[in-house]
């Protein structure tokens, strides 16, 4: 039983991490290469569930509504940043800050408009609400499973795009020194459109991924930016290798976290107080690991290997 237990804490940590990986590595896209905070990031993520949501309803196929909702959330993403986020390039990170916040409050509204203010649950199809027995008496979603496997497969399309194509070679270039790039011929005002737009399909991902399990509501992404921020801090700025480990590693704390974290302090104190402690410890976990990181590796995990 408790070994299922722990397979079963596993999974979901998995899960998890894989969320917070395809948020990151569109953040990393955009902040780490591109050197732009976006704080509506999360926004995307949220335009992404919403899509799919009404998509679902409409077509009544969830991977159909996804096959969708993934070109529609990045083609949000390419005129958010033809519109104002291309504009904000050559200003600093604090005029970055106060503008995408604007961007929050602006997409929170539109989509308010747009869905009104109730959340809207998406129906998964039967053969994707099923369960599946991997060992005698461990049974896990399907659905949760798909996640896990959907997010291995975008990064390892994500490691072959960026070390192993032109346009991963441009991204980086661009990224180093893109007066120079731009001097041999290449649009760099094309070029990172582009990644901005992968970057919002990557978090709108993300947000179909998760809206099944919760629902799609306003202001879901306000819940989880600041915990992506923290997975490529953690992970090392600019580094994708770092933003997946970061994410996986960050996902099994807070999970492992939240359901042992009770039982370890109940050896050290009494009942009452280990259950009030471990909730406020396990919020805390991911931000200790941060400081930690930051005391004693203020690159990250595993730093770009040029910048």
């Amino acid at each position: 039983m408790e070994s299922s237990l722990l397979l079963i804490q596993l999974l979901n940590g998995l899960q998890l991490g894989i969320l917070l990986f395809l948020l990151s590595a569109g953040l990393t896209l955009t902040f780490g290469i591109m050197d732009f905070v976006n704080l509506a990031h999360g926004s995307l993520y949220m335009l992404g569930a919403f899509f799919c949501a009404s998509l679902t309803i409409y077509t009544n196929s969830f991977i159909l509504a996804m096959l969708i909702a993934l070109p529609l959330t990045a083609l949000a993403g390419y005129l958010l940043e033809r519109l104002v986020v291309q504009h904000l390039y050559d200003r600093n990170h604090l005029d970055h800050v106060l503008a995408t916040f604007g961007l929050i409050l602006c997409i929170d509204t539109i989509v308010h408009l747009l869905w009104g203010p109730q959340g809207i649950a998406i129906p998964l199809p039967d053969y994707l609400n099923s369960q599946v027995e991997l060992i005698p008496g461990v049974v896990l979603p399907t659905f949760r499973l798909l996640i896990i496997g959907v997010g291995l497969l975008a990064a390892l399309g994500l490691y072959i795009m960026v070390n192993h194509t032109r346009i991963g070679m441009l991204i980086r270039a661009g990224a180093s020194n893109r007066t120079m790039v731009g001097a041999l011929g290449i649009d760099i005002t094309t070029l990172f459109s582009g990644v901005f737009a992968l970057g919002a399909a990557l978090a709108g991902l993300a947000g179909m991924l998760i809206a099944p399990i919760t629902e799609a509501s306003i202001g879901m992404g306000s819940d989880i930016i600041i915990t992506t921020f923290v997975v490529i801090i953690i992970g090392g700025i600019g580094s994708m290798k770092g933003a997946f480990f970061a994410a996986l590693l960050v996902g099994l704390i807070d999970t492992f976290g939240r359901s042992f974290l009770d039982d370890f302090f109940k050896l050290l104190m009494s009942n009452e107080a280990a259950e009030t402690a471990a909730p406020a410890v396990s919020a805390m976990l991911v931000y200790i690991l941060m400081a930690v990181i930051l005391a004693f590796r203020p690159q990250g995990l595993f730093p770009p290997l040029s910048r």
